[in-house]
Protein backbone atom coordinates (compact mmCIF):
# COMPACT_ATOMS: atom_id res chain seq x y z
CA UNK A 1 0.00 0.00 0.00
CA UNK A 2 1.49 3.34 -1.04
CA UNK A 3 1.99 6.28 1.30
CA UNK A 4 -0.64 8.22 -0.67
CA UNK A 5 -3.16 5.42 -0.10
CA UNK A 6 -2.32 5.36 3.60
CA UNK A 7 -2.67 9.15 3.74
CA UNK A 8 -6.10 9.06 2.04
CA UNK A 9 -7.21 6.23 4.32
CA UNK A 10 -6.07 8.29 7.30
CA UNK A 11 -8.14 11.27 6.15
CA UNK A 12 -11.21 9.11 5.61
CA UNK A 13 -10.88 7.52 9.05
CA UNK A 14 -10.53 10.95 10.68
CA UNK A 15 -13.82 12.33 9.32
CA UNK A 16 -16.16 10.89 11.97
CA UNK A 17 -13.85 12.05 14.75
CA UNK A 18 -13.64 15.48 13.06
CA UNK A 19 -17.45 15.77 13.06
CA UNK A 20 -17.60 14.86 16.75
CA UNK A 21 -14.83 17.39 17.44
CA UNK A 22 -16.90 20.10 15.75
CA UNK A 23 -19.74 19.17 18.08
CA UNK A 24 -17.50 19.34 21.13
CA UNK A 25 -16.16 22.69 19.98
CA UNK A 26 -19.70 24.07 19.55
CA UNK A 27 -20.50 23.30 23.16
CA UNK A 28 -17.16 24.10 24.74
CA UNK A 29 -17.24 27.01 27.15
CA UNK A 30 -13.71 26.69 28.53
CA UNK A 31 -10.20 26.91 27.14
CA UNK A 32 -10.50 25.94 23.50
CA UNK A 33 -6.79 25.25 22.85
CA UNK A 34 -6.51 22.95 25.88
CA UNK A 35 -9.73 21.17 24.89
CA UNK A 36 -8.62 20.90 21.25
CA UNK A 37 -5.34 19.27 22.31
CA UNK A 38 -7.14 16.87 24.67
CA UNK A 39 -9.80 15.89 22.12
CA UNK A 40 -7.20 15.52 19.37
CA UNK A 41 -5.07 13.33 21.62
CA UNK A 42 -7.92 11.00 22.57
CA UNK A 43 -9.14 10.58 19.01
CA UNK A 44 -5.63 10.44 17.54
CA UNK A 45 -4.50 7.73 19.95
CA UNK A 46 -7.60 5.60 19.45
CA UNK A 47 -7.66 6.04 15.66
CA UNK A 48 -4.04 4.83 15.60
CA UNK A 49 -4.47 2.10 18.21
CA UNK A 50 -7.50 0.45 16.60
CA UNK A 51 -5.83 -0.35 13.23
CA UNK A 52 -2.89 -1.80 15.14
CA UNK A 53 -5.25 -4.03 17.14
CA UNK A 54 -7.08 -4.98 13.94
CA UNK A 55 -3.81 -5.76 12.21
CA UNK A 56 -2.74 -7.95 15.14
CA UNK A 57 -6.06 -9.82 15.13
CA UNK A 58 -5.79 -10.28 11.38
CA UNK A 59 -7.49 -13.15 9.68
CA UNK A 60 -8.48 -15.15 12.77
CA UNK A 61 -11.24 -12.88 14.03
CA UNK A 62 -12.15 -10.68 11.07
CA UNK A 63 -15.54 -12.31 10.42
CA UNK A 64 -16.53 -11.95 14.07
CA UNK A 65 -15.45 -8.28 14.41
CA UNK A 66 -17.14 -7.16 11.19
CA UNK A 67 -20.47 -8.65 12.32
CA UNK A 68 -20.98 -6.26 15.25
CA UNK A 69 -18.59 -3.27 15.07
CA UNK A 70 -21.19 -1.00 13.44
CA UNK A 71 -23.80 -1.80 16.10
CA UNK A 72 -21.42 -0.74 18.88
CA UNK A 73 -20.61 2.56 17.14
CA UNK A 74 -24.29 3.23 16.36
CA UNK A 75 -25.40 2.51 19.94
CA UNK A 76 -22.72 4.62 21.63
CA UNK A 77 -23.18 7.62 19.33
CA UNK A 78 -26.98 7.44 19.52
CA UNK A 79 -27.02 7.30 23.32
CA UNK A 80 -24.62 10.22 23.67
CA UNK A 81 -26.38 12.24 20.93
CA UNK A 82 -29.83 11.48 22.34
CA UNK A 83 -28.72 12.55 25.81
CA UNK A 84 -27.41 15.83 24.41
CA UNK A 85 -30.71 16.56 22.64
CA UNK A 86 -32.79 15.58 25.67
CA UNK A 87 -30.77 17.74 28.06
CA UNK A 88 -30.77 20.71 25.65
CA UNK A 89 -34.56 20.58 25.31
CA UNK A 90 -35.12 19.88 29.00
CA UNK A 91 -32.69 22.65 29.95
CA UNK A 92 -30.24 22.74 32.81
CA UNK A 93 -30.06 26.37 33.76
CA UNK A 94 -28.58 28.91 31.40
CA UNK A 95 -26.03 26.64 29.80
CA UNK A 96 -28.29 23.73 28.85
CA UNK A 97 -26.52 20.40 29.10
CA UNK A 98 -23.62 20.21 31.48
CA UNK A 99 -21.37 18.38 29.07
CA UNK A 100 -18.20 17.54 30.89
CA UNK A 101 -15.53 15.92 28.81
CA UNK A 102 -14.82 13.29 31.43
CA UNK A 103 -12.48 10.41 30.75
CA UNK A 104 -15.54 8.14 30.41
CA UNK A 105 -17.23 10.39 27.83
CA UNK A 106 -14.02 10.85 25.85
CA UNK A 107 -13.30 7.11 25.86
CA UNK A 108 -16.81 6.32 24.63
CA UNK A 109 -16.56 8.89 21.84
CA UNK A 110 -13.04 7.80 20.88
CA UNK A 111 -14.03 4.13 20.75
CA UNK A 112 -17.26 4.81 18.84
CA UNK A 113 -15.52 6.87 16.17
CA UNK A 114 -12.56 4.51 15.77
CA UNK A 115 -14.33 1.18 15.29
CA UNK A 116 -14.05 1.55 11.50
CA UNK A 117 -10.30 1.85 12.01
CA UNK A 118 -10.32 -1.60 13.65
CA UNK A 119 -11.80 -3.09 10.48
CA UNK A 120 -9.25 -1.22 8.36
CA UNK A 121 -6.53 -2.71 10.54
CA UNK A 122 -7.83 -6.20 9.83
CA UNK A 123 -7.61 -5.43 6.10
CA UNK A 124 -4.04 -4.17 6.62
CA UNK A 125 -3.14 -7.72 7.69
CA UNK A 126 -3.89 -8.88 4.13
CA UNK A 127 -2.04 -6.05 2.40
CA UNK A 128 1.58 -5.05 2.15
CA UNK A 129 1.34 -2.21 4.68
CA UNK A 130 4.04 -0.64 6.81
CA UNK A 131 1.92 -0.79 9.97
CA UNK A 132 4.16 1.61 11.92
CA UNK A 133 3.86 4.26 9.19
CA UNK A 134 0.12 3.65 8.87
CA UNK A 135 -0.51 3.96 12.62
CA UNK A 136 1.65 7.10 12.85
CA UNK A 137 -0.09 8.80 9.90
CA UNK A 138 -3.57 7.87 11.10
CA UNK A 139 -2.82 9.21 14.59
CA UNK A 140 -1.22 12.46 13.42
CA UNK A 141 -3.88 13.25 10.81
CA UNK A 142 -6.70 12.47 13.24
CA UNK A 143 -5.11 14.66 15.92
CA UNK A 144 -4.74 17.57 13.49
CA UNK A 145 -8.26 17.33 12.07
CA UNK A 146 -9.83 17.01 15.52
CA UNK A 147 -7.81 19.95 16.84
CA UNK A 148 -9.14 22.04 13.95
CA UNK A 149 -12.63 20.64 14.51
CA UNK A 150 -12.77 21.87 18.10
CA UNK A 151 -11.43 25.31 17.14
CA UNK A 152 -13.87 25.62 14.22
CA UNK A 153 -16.75 24.27 16.30
CA UNK A 154 -16.09 26.86 18.98
CA UNK A 155 -16.78 29.62 16.45
CA UNK A 156 -19.92 27.86 15.22
CA UNK A 157 -21.09 27.35 18.80
CA UNK A 158 -20.80 31.05 19.56
CA UNK A 159 -22.98 31.83 16.54
CA UNK A 160 -25.56 29.11 17.21
CA UNK A 161 -25.60 29.49 21.03
CA UNK A 162 -28.24 27.20 22.58
CA UNK A 163 -29.04 25.50 19.28
CA UNK A 164 -25.51 24.05 19.21
CA UNK A 165 -26.46 21.43 21.79
CA UNK A 166 -29.32 20.06 19.71
CA UNK A 167 -27.29 20.26 16.50
CA UNK A 168 -24.41 18.43 18.17
CA UNK A 169 -26.70 15.62 19.31
CA UNK A 170 -28.22 15.32 15.86
CA UNK A 171 -24.74 15.15 14.29
CA UNK A 172 -23.70 12.31 16.62
CA UNK A 173 -26.87 10.35 15.90
CA UNK A 174 -26.45 10.82 12.14
CA UNK A 175 -22.83 9.62 12.34
CA UNK A 176 -24.08 6.51 14.12
CA UNK A 177 -26.79 5.97 11.50
CA UNK A 178 -24.26 6.51 8.69
CA UNK A 179 -21.96 3.86 10.16
CA UNK A 180 -24.87 1.44 10.54
CA UNK A 181 -26.11 2.01 6.96
CA UNK A 182 -22.62 1.61 5.49
CA UNK A 183 -21.96 -1.64 7.31
CA UNK A 184 -25.38 -3.24 6.86
CA UNK A 185 -25.67 -2.14 3.22
CA UNK A 186 -29.18 -0.91 4.02
CA UNK A 187 -29.25 1.51 1.07
CA UNK A 188 -28.53 -1.29 -1.39
CA UNK A 189 -31.30 -3.42 0.12
CA UNK A 190 -33.72 -0.48 -0.07
CA UNK A 191 -32.78 0.22 -3.71
CA UNK A 192 -33.33 -3.43 -4.60
CA UNK A 193 -36.79 -3.31 -3.01
CA UNK A 194 -37.80 -0.47 -5.34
Amino acid sequence: MSIISIFLTSLALAMDAFAVSLTIGMKERGHKIKTAIRVGAYFGIFQGLMPLIGWLLGVNFSDYIIKFDHWIAFTLLSIIGGRMIYEAIKGNGEDGLKYDLTVKVMLLLAIATSIDALAIGVSFAFLSVNIVLAVALISIITFATCFLGVITGKSLGNVLESKAEILGGIILIFIGIKILIEHTHALEVFKNML
